[in-house]
Order: C-alpha cells, then sequence, then structure tokens
C-alpha cells in the first residue's frame, strides 16, 4: 500500500462538530432535506447540493451542482473551513464500547486499477454518474473512501503512538459517535508511509460508488494532461480487526400473491427449515435467516445441502438470492428491481416491519464478516450487491481536498 498524506480545507475546530455530517449515501431525497433543515450550515448542502435548491428542480442539473460548489466557495471564504499543509491524519471513532482507528490519506488511483486496493461490489451507473458530476463541479474530493488492511503490527504501534498529545478535533457527532482526530507529524507521517508498504493491499469497506466516480474523474484530468492531486484520491485505512460489521437486511413489497403461509412453505421447500418465533428474529450464526409477513415473524435455518462451498455461494446474502428472492419472488435482478428495498441493520427490525406492511415480506440476515469480505475480494469475485454494512459511518466534510 502506497499512502501520501493530504493537502486539504478541513473546518476549524468551533466549526467541526457542526459542520461535518453522515454520508451523502445514507439518506433518501427527503431525508437529506429534513436533515439539512435541521441542521443549517452543515456540509450536507454542499454533499447534497438538491437541498439547497427547489423541491421541484432537477437535482442532477448542471445548476445543481453549481450551488453545491457556491455553497463551498462561500465555506472557505467566511472562515468555516481553513487550508491545511500536507499531513497524514489519524481518526477515532467511538461508540458503545467500540473503537476504530484509520489512517486518512490519499491512495493511488494507480493502485485501485490493478487491484491492489480490492473491491467487492460493482457499482450502478446512475449512482457513479452523480458523483463523477459532483466531484468535477466542485473540483474536490469531499467524501472518504473507508478502506481495510490485514492487520499489521507496525502499523497499529505507529497509530496508537499517534493517537497522543492534543487533538485537532474531538466532537460526539448527531448518532452518538465520539470522533477524535489528530494530526500526524511529519516524522510520525513518513513512518506510517514506510510501515503501510509492508501491507500488501487493502479491501474497500465502504464507498465502492465514491471510489469508482473519484478514479473516473482522475483518469479524466490525466488524460487532459493534469497531475500532481487527481493522481490518488481521499481514503481512511483501518486495520481489518477493529472493524465492526451490521446485517445489510432486505424487503421485498409484496409476496407474489402468496398468503404468509404460503410463502413459509415455499421458503422451507426451496431448502430451509422454518419455525415460528414469539419474537423478532435477528439471526445469531450464519445461514440463518428472520422472515416477517403479515404480522408474525419465523426463523430459517438452510439445510447443508443447500449451502454452496465457493465463498460467493457460501455467503447468506448469496443463498438468500438465489433460493428465496430468485426461485420463490421472482427477485431475479436485485440491482435494478423496485420492488425490493436494502435496509442497514442499524435502522432495527421494527423498521423491517414498517416497511413490509401488510403486503411484503422483511428478510433479516447475520452480520458478513471481514473475513468473508476479504475472501471474496482475494479470489477476484464480487459480492452480492448490499452485503455489509459497516457502523460507525465516515463522516464528510472533515476533509475536502482540492483537485484543482
Amino acid at each position: 500500500m502506497r499512502v501520501e498524506p493530504i493537502s486539504c480545507w478541513r473546518p476549524t475546530a468551533k466549526a467541526a462538530a457542526t459542520f461535518a455530517t453522515p454520508p451523502y449515501d445514507v439518506f433518501d431525497r427527503d431525508e437529506a432535506r429534513a436533515y439539512v433543515e435541521a441542521h443549517p450550515g452543515s456540509f450536507l448542502e454542499i454533499d447534497r447540493p438538491e437541498t439547497l435548491v427547489d423541491k421541484s428542480a432537477d437535482m442532477y442539473a448542471a445548476s445543481t451542482y453549481q450551488a453545491g460548489r457556491g455553497r463551498l466557495d462561500q465555506r472557505r471564504s467566511d472562515g468555516t473551513l481553513e487550508h491545511a499543509d500536507p499531513a497524514l491524519y489519524l481518526w477515532r471513532q467511538e461508540r458503545d464500547g467500540h473503537a476504530q482507528t484509520g489512517v486518512v490519506c490519499a491512495v493511488r488511483v494507480e493502485d485501485y486499477d490493478s487491484g491492489v486496493i480490492a473491491r467487492h461490489e460493482n457499482t450502478r451507473r446512475e449512482k457513479e454518474e452523480d458523483r463523477v458530476r459532483h466531484i468535477r463541479t466542485l473540483e474536490a474530493q469531499t467524501g472518504p473512501i473507508f478502506l481495510c488492511h490485514r492487520d499489521s503490527d507496525a502499523v497499529s504501534a505507529l497509530v496508537a503512538e499517534g493517537c497522543t498529545g492534543e487533538p485537532l478535533w474531538d466532537f460526539e457527532d448527531a448518532y452518538g459517535v465520539r470522533n477524535t482526530v489528530w494530526e500526524a507529524s511529519a516524522e510520525l507521517t513518513e513512518r506510517l508511509r514506510g510501515a503501510f508498504e509492508t501491507v500488501p493491499g487493502a479491501y474497500i469497506a465502504d464507498g465502492h460508488h465514491r471510489a469508482a466516480s473519484a478514479a473516473r474523474v482522475c483518469h479524466e484530468m490525466l488524460a487532459a494532461g493534469r497531475d500532481g492531486a487527481c493522481e490518488s484520491f481521499l481514503a481512511v485505512l483501518f486495520a481489518a480487526d477493529q472493524l465492526e460489521i451490521l446485517p445489510y437486511n432486505r424487503v421485498v413489497h409484496d409476496r407474489c400473491g402468496m398468503s404468509a403461509p404460503d410463502l413459509v412453505r415455499a421458503i422451507s421447500a426451496a431448502g430451509f427449515d422454518v419455525a415460528p418465533s414469539a419474537r423478532p428474529v435477528s439471526p445469531s450464526s450464519r445461514h440463518h435467516v428472520g422472515v416477517y409477513a403479515d404480522g408474525g415473524w419465523w426463523e430459517a435455518t438452510a439445510h447443508d445441502s443447500i449451502v454452496p462451498e465457493d465463498a460467493v455461494g457460501s455467503l447468506d446474502a448469496s443463498i438468500l438470492q438465489t433460493r428465496v428472492l430468485d426461485a420463490v419472488l421472482g427477485i431475479t435482478d436485485p440491482t435494478a428491481d423496485e420492488r425490493i428495498e436494502f435496509v442497514g441493520g442499524v435502522r432495527g427490525l421494527e423498521e423491517l416491519e414498517r416497511r413490509a406492511g401488510t403486503e411484503g415480506v422483511a428478510f433479516s440476515l447475520f452480520a458478513t464478516g471481514t473475513d468473508e469480505l476479504m475472501a471474496v475480494s482475494d479470489a477476484g469475485l464480487l459480492m452480492p450487491p448490499k452485503s455489509t454494512w459497516f457502523e460507525p459511518k465516515l463522516l464528510s466534510g472533515l476533509f475536502v481536498r482540492d483537485l484543482a
């Protein structure tokens, strides 16, 4: 891994807590507008610029992205953001007894292209295009890509060494996560860069669309004869053993005309032992799935005979997709079918019940492990869409990296 210090615009110590926001893609359009109304002046105005224009306006119009650029320029001039010379940063996130500390840096687009930075999901062109336009218009990278790497004692020791002394920021965000950030000294920066050279690669944990979009813009700029900042993109690197993955659940909005008992019988015939549950089902181990339909919960356990041996096929999301979503409910392409939606585990089981209503069905899954993610990536394979939900999320707005 090659990591590089970043030159960036960053909020002042006074502004950081109110300016930084969750990543753009955890909100739908109404949620983004509601957040901005509740947090005026936050970075989400820049990250989701449709919140700055009339609700009837085209969120993908050039003028919408220009509104975001105008607000970014305003925050630079009004003192909310200050410019900082190149450095690495250490970013610790803590909530409910869980802590993770990553290195904020730039990583090479060349390493992304070659697979040194491995991906495990395909991207959707329309989502990618949105962030491409956003980066082009702002001439800046605003959302860090969440990367993980196999454990390295050398890196871990240097990260711990850097998390001492007076932090740059130390605040609790709107989701109850304590965020503490230290700027690494020039000497520690060089030692960290050397330690990462012994790490063979990294894995995209969260941010496939942001990474693909950043790489596309970088290639455009290189083709236009520019170099420098555009040869890399903004990232935060965490040791894999520190990370917490929550389930990524599914809701299908109709049951193809089946009653709840009919659906349960169909799932049983697909190779599962299905038993009713008196309480909501949050699976405690692999190959167990919770099923909610018409006010009731069931626990479905996959027979060993239907669990493939390969890294992708053995994932719970793959088994559910092949055996139930496709074969029983007719969801052949979960990336395009409007009948299905994906719900992060952080939203809880009550949210699954609400979204399924009386006509649909919800499935709660056991969380995918980082070992499974890395095994799929190492094999050069792709996971089913929406297989992992990392928590806590990385805030946006703390580091705005210029490409101009």
